[in-house]
């Protein structure tokens, strides 16, 4: 079936929104501080290179700036006055794709107008991603955005988007985090002292 790009170029099925709020840890005890807000934003996306082999992806990667700035319009929408202290991307590819049409899409030229949503970010965006059928769970890896060396926000967050993806779509997907992990308590360089100059300190 012929489609027509709905999105600067691309062909997006829906968008899917994710918020948890994480008011106790695991154990019942109470957030050391503000509750940790997760934001997932994902798109559920027609993959241009669906049952092909194809060596230039350029394609998706010149492309992606403007799903990046979607996804920056997207998030500070929801954020209003509050911060993000941590990210990380993902992707899932249908069957009928590659793992490497996902990441694609999920290059710095795509980040970097999410990055300056947040605030700028010195960190490298953590990035994970896997092919698989409707309903698969991803796990989306979350570090702090200016320093990736602070333990306290190494962290996850699981998401779905229900029916997705088809075998010739991918959903891309990425995931926001107000603070740390509550009770952190592993050592390492606090927040406080992060010195935002090479993106791991």
């Amino acid at each position: 079936m012929k489609t027509t790009p709905n999105f600067e170029g691309f062909q997006i099925r829906k968008w899917h929104t994710h918020i948890e709020d994480v008011l106790t840890n695991e154990n019942g005890r109470h957030a050391d501080g503000e509750p940790l807000r997760k934001i997932v934003i994902a798109a559920v996306i027609l993959n241009p290179f669906a049952g092909r082999s194809v060596d230039d992806l350029g394609e998706v990667v010149n492309a992606s700036p403007a799903l990046g700035h979607e996804f920056a319009r997207r998030i500070r929408q929801l954020l209003g006055d509050d911060t993000v202290e941590s990210y990380g991307k993902a992707c899932v590819v249908g069957a009928d794709g590659e793992y490497e049409h996902g990441n694609a899409f999920l290059t710095s030229v795509f980040a970097d107008p999410v990055r300056d949503a947040v605030g700028g970010g010195k960190a490298w965006v953590p990035s994970t991603g896997k092919r698989g059928g409707i309903n698969t769970v991803i796990d989306i890896p979350l570090a702090h955005k200016d320093a990736l060396y602070v333990r306290s926000h190494y962290d996850t967050v699981s998401v779905m988007v229900a029916d997705a993806p088809n075998p010739d779509e991918v959903v891309i997907a990425f995931a926001f985090a107000s603070r740390g992990r509550l009770h952190a308590r592993l050592g390492g360089i606090k927040t406080s002292e992060i010195q935002g100059q090479d993106g791991l300190h």
